[in-house]
Formats: structure tokens, sequence, C-alpha cells
């Protein structure tokens, strides 16, 4: 019988193979067969990264203002760059959501948590997990996207962060295509510890922790001062030489990507076949036991520090000793 009918850990309604095996592309000693199937994985096949990147290339050229337009600040382009975003979160959280929990389009297969959506709870916002999730991802979420990415475009414009022609050095280019997600996982692990600092998590990264069983809308679903601490990821656009692609790459990735990493399931479902990977077990542990799994697959920090639940039972026992010495006369 499979572990989807019948879970090893019976917490879950599904849950991969248990317990969870070291993914981290650096971990030692280098596994090169591994690395290869990594790369195959995420950028040679359809993937979350391929789609995010064919998303940055078709709104460079189609949608987002010319760089030009930027060198003065105008209220016409900082808008239209928050429509763009706008729209692109709509399009991916919305899209995710009503196919996974409106449409029902592959049911329970998949799905790590049982339960569906919260309703008729006040611990949200307009009683309603998911309206509460779309108020501040769409809210304070787009809205801070966006001045991070203009104030940036400006910089770039200007003169004032070094610009990189992809013609000239393309290998560059594609070097950095593939080492932001890295640059942002490493980010990501950093600023999550210092959100679960008691006084910061309680006054901020609690607010995202109410999803204790996610959904597309929930990946950016922050009170507005985590907002601005998680998306400033994108200031390394300042330092290092970056193409607009790159930097919106980075934007869809920050943003609308973690709609997709949070839709509660493993992988979306064609023909019974598994196509696209669109979550991790690995974070949905740290949303369901707070003070494990800050970072994600790829980053080995988690192992180095003692923070990594691999989804056993005697791993539950030791985060949550964890999170009661941590959360001790804080609560």
């Amino acid at each position: 019988m499979s572990n989807e009918s019948k879970p090893e850990n019976h917490e879950w309604h599904y849950h991969p193979d248990l317990p969870l095996e070291d993914g981290s592309v650096f971990r030692w000693p280098p596994d090169l067969r591994f690395l290869g199937k990594w790369v195959l994985r995420n950028w040679l096949t359809l993937s979350e990264r391929v789609l995010m990147v064919v998303l940055a290339v078709l709104c460079w050229w189609l949608f987002y203002p010319a760089l030009e337009r930027a060198q003065s600040v105008g209220i016409g382009w900082v808008a239209q760059v928050w429509v763009v975003n706008l729209g692109l979160m709509i399009a991916v959280a919305g899209g995710l959501h009503w196919y996974f929990y409106i449409h029902r389009g592959q049911g329970q297969v998949l799905k790590f948590d049982r339960r569906d959506q919260a309703r008729g709870n006040r611990l949200w916002k307009f009683s309603n997990q998911v309206h509460d999730n779309v108020f501040w991802s769409l809210g304070s979420g787009v809205a801070q996207l966006t001045a991070y990415q203009a104030v940036i475009m400006w910089a770039l414009a200007n003169g004032y962060a070094p610009i990189l022609d992809i013609w000239d050095r393309p290998v560059l280019f594609v070097v950095l295509l593939v080492l932001l997600p890295i640059w942002s996982a490493f980010h990501f692990y950093w600023a999550h510890r210092l959100l679960h600092v008691p006084v910061l998590y309680r006054h901020a990264h609690a607010l995202h922790h109410r999803n204790v069983n996610i959904g597309p809308w929930s990946g950016l679903s922050m009170h507005p001062s985590e907002h601005l601490i998680y998306l400033s990821s994108l200031l390394i656009h300042l330092v290092v030489p970056t193409h607009p692609i790159l930097l919106y790459f980075h934007v869809i990735y920050l943003g609308p990507g973690a709609a997709m990493t949070h839709t509660g399931y493993e992988n979306l479902l064609i023909r019974d076949k598994r196509r696209l990977a669109l979550g991790t077990f690995y974070h949905q542990l740290h949303h369901r036991y707070y003070e494990c799994n800050y970072g994600n697959q790829e980053m080995p920090w988690d192992r180095w520090f003692g923070t990594f639940h691999d989804g056993s039972e005697a791993a539950t026992a030791t985060t949550r000793a964890r999170k009661k010495s941590m959360h001790r006369g804080n609560s």
C-alpha cells in the first residue's frame, strides 16, 4: 500500500518516503550524478524555475516598462510595474488555488494535509483563511515587491547599479540565473532565523505561521515588516551585475513563486503522472512544527546547525522541545 493511503506518520494525509534524505547541492563529498540530476530536474525540464524564466522574459518583452523610462521617477511606470505584479500574483496564486481548492483538479492526491482551508475562524481577517491571505499578499506583498523592483530599476537605468549586457556576457548571465535561487535560499535561511527570534516572531512572523495548513495564497501572506526583510534578497542586484530579465526572474521567484511552493501539494498531476513539483514536504514540516527547516532542501544550513526535521517522530519530539525552550517566558 502506498504511503499516500497509509502514511508512516499518521499526522499527514500524504508524505514522501521518510526519513527525508539530504537534498542539498552542497552535501559532501560531492555527488556528480546527484548534481547532474538536480540540473536536469530544475533547469532542463519543465519546472517551477523554467516557468519563472519564461514569465520573466515575457514580462520584460511585453509588460514591464522599458528600463529607459525608469531614469526619472514617475508614477506612470511605477504604476505599470505594480499592475503587472498584481496580475502575476492573481494569475499564479489565484490559478493554483482555483485548480487545487475550487475545481479540485486532483482531489487530495499528493496533498500533505487532509484538512481544507479554514473558514469561520476569527483568527483570520474576514474569518476566512484564503481571504486573509489574499489581503496580505495583494496589499503589502505586491506593494513592497513593486517598491524594491522600482528602486532597482531606477538604479540600473541611472548607472547606480551595474548592468549586464546579455549579448556580451551570455555565460555570466546563465551562471547568475542559476545562482539567484541559491542566493535567495541562503538569504531566506538567515532572514527566517531572524524572524524566529521570539520578539520578531510574536509581532511579525506569527501572521504567516497562522498558515499551518498552507495553500497558494499563503506563500506571500506576511506582516509588512516581514515583507521588508524577506524581499531584501532583491538588493543583491544593486551590487552584482544584472540584466532586467534576471531582476524580473528574481521578483517572480520571490512573489508568485512563493505561491507555487505553498500549494500544499507535492506535485501537479497530469494523466496521473507527476509533471510539476509545486511544494516540498521539507517546508511543510516547518509550517507544522515551526522551529525546524528554516531554509530549503538545496542549502545545508538546517543540517549543519541542528534544525533539520526529517519527518520522523523523533525529529518532531526534538523540534517541540526546541520550540518550548525558545519561547519559554515569551508567550
